[in-house]
């Protein structure tokens, strides 16, 4: 009875396992916010194709926004026919500035806000004839209609070159019910603002000011009627006419104003403890938090606290008509990494690293926080200097000193001298001075009795040669002179003739010169007298 039992169990296993592996449409259906994968294809969620659901597309309503798809490159100014879906809207010509080609008859900022592409337009022109309605101005047919009483917002670039190229000026958005009304003022450079045709209306306006800088403006805006075109450029009033002015455009974003405010923003920095995503709150909507893909349970407000960093994050949004889906938004947390210091210590000391006092040479880590609460990563590398020893020769004249740092020694010896280095670092100095033994007589008795018959240095072997010697008799007359002539020989001394005659008995002047080791130089002077 029992392996009857244990038979029924194992076909009924294994027909359970084959309707679950070999019949699919067993397997539930992918359910795209529990965080499972339902139908073990191994995709979760929003990861899963099944879970269709459209992601929120902002698309500027203005074709080739950022100036990037071009039919040939600009070779110089007045080329916008070169920037595809653009129509030169004024008869005064705008500029179309691309990398691949001019690049402007001034300095402009650079990169661009938005790829390679963006135009430059003037308002007045100077000249021996001045044009103060010479103004320039781009316009486009939409993608589609603004819709009247709908409201839109027009987010782009103002460039500025230098100041005296780009005063302060006033950047206005026109609309007109037909493309047919561009171009405007057909054959007329004094046309001036698009107002001064039939067709068109001032959509809104903004004054802005700045140098050498990209600034980011943004404009909201609800069209009485349907506009299905536009122009931008400079307002009415006649443009300056002292000065060359210029400024650019680029990424010109103009979508209806939901769009705009339907995408993840952070409430701080990402790297805050208080960090909070949201989207807006509106009633009807049904929110669903998602990371990297996959369903965040029971997050379906329209507020997330606390995310995890490194990751990315999209919102579903479900209306009673259907769902849509956030653009992505990358949340990265920065990681701030220093380049590897150097730091020296003496041998013996130690040194206080970020609460580790360190003794030990070796590569040392720490994480830190910056002031957004980011980590910061600090890597040290301790090097550590050893004790140095030095040990100096030198001998020095009878009368002399020789110094060590502070200390100042005359007598022959063996001396121990600590210092520090230039590295603040102990250092040992050991000198082992020496006294030249140098005799020069201060009197000689040339007599012929075979004793202090001849006037000459005597010294030890550390004095190899004398250079040069001279006496002078006490009226400055030269007696007697020689060169590079040995120490303690005789037979190069003064002998107390002068011409071949005995020289009178007096006071004498000599002059030697020594040539020491290393060849350095010392000269003697001094009187002796000669004694018959």
């Amino acid at each position: 009875m029992r392996q009857i039992h244990l038979l029924a169990l194992a076909v009924l296993f294994n027909c359970a396992f084959y309707l679950l592996e070999g019949n699919n449409s067993l397997v539930g259906d992918e359910i795209c916010d529990n965080a499972l994968d339902d139908d073990l294809d191994g995709l979760i969620d929003l990861n899963d194709p099944d879970c269709d659901c459209p992601e929120i597309e902002l698309l500027s309503l203005i074709p080739n926004p950022s100036f990037e798809d071009t039919l040939c490159c600009p070779t110089d100014h007045s080329q916008l026919e070169c920037a595809v879906d653009w129509i030169q809207a004024s008869e005064p010509t705008t500029d179309y500035i691309h990398t691949c080609g001019w690049l402007s008859w001034t300095e402009v900022p650079q990169p661009f806000p938005d790829g390679d592409g963006c135009i430059g337009f003037r308002n007045g022109r100077p000249g021996i004839s001045p044009i103060p309605n010479w103004k320039e101005y781009a316009g486009a047919c939409l993608t589609a209609p603004l819709n009247a009483g709908r409201a839109y917002r027009f987010e782009f670039y103002v460039g500025f070159s230098y100041l005296p190229h780009s005063p302060p000026t006033t950047i206005v958005v026109y609309g007109s019910p037909d493309c047919s009304y561009l171009p405007f003022g057909v054959g007329n450079i004094d046309h001036g603002c698009p107002l001064n045709g039939p067709g068109w209306v001032v959509l809104d306006s903004v004054l802005i000011g700045g140098e050498m800088e990209w600034q980011l403006q943004e404009l909201e805006f609800a069209p009485v009627q349907d506009i299905h075109a536009i122009a931008i450029g400079p307002n009415c009033e006649p443009g300056l006419v002292d000065k060359s002015t210029y400024y650019l455009f680029d990424n010109l974003l103009l979508a209806p104003k939901e769009l705009f405010d339907f995408k993840i923003t952070t409430n701080t920095h990402p790297c805050s403890d208080n960090l909070i995503l949201q989207v807006p709150f509106i009633d009807s909507l049904t929110y669903q938090w998602y990371q990297n893909g996959i369903a965040l349970l029971g997050e379906t407000n329209n507020e997330l606290n606390k995310p995890t960093g490194n990751s990315n994050y999209q919102v579903k949004l479900i209306t009673p008509n259907g769902c849509f889906i956030t653009q992505v938004l990358d949340l990265e947390i920065p990681l701030y990494v220093s380049d590897t210091l150097q730091i020296s210590i003496c041998e013996g000391d130690s040194l206080l690293f970020h609460q580790q006092t360190l003794t030990n040479p070796g590569l040392y880590t720490d994480t830190l926080f910056t002031a957004n609460g980011c980590d910061s990563i600090i890597t040290m590398e301790l090097l550590q200097l050893e004790k140095s020893i030095d040990t100096v020769y030198a001998t020095i004249f009878e009368g002399e000193s020789w110094r060590v740092g502070g200390n100042t020694f005359g007598l022959p010896g063996e001396y121990v001298v600590n210092l520090l280095n230039e590295n603040n670092c102990d250092s040992l100095v050991i000198l082992f001075l020496d006294v030249y033994k140098l005799f020069i007589p201060n009197a000689f008795s040339p007599n012929g009795d075979g004793f202090n018959d001849v006037f000459m240095p005597f010294s030890d072997e550390n004095i190899p040669l004398i250079k040069s010697m001279q006496l002078f008799d006490r009226w400055g007359g030269l007696v007697f002179s020689a060169e590079k002539i040995l120490p303690n020989n005789q037979d190069t001394g003064w002998n107390g003739m002068v011409d071949g005659k005995k020289a009178v008995t007096g006071s004498y002047v000599y002059k030697v010169s020594l040539e020491l080791e290393g060849g350095e130089e010392k000269t003697f002077t001094g009187s002796f007298v000669l004694i018959l």
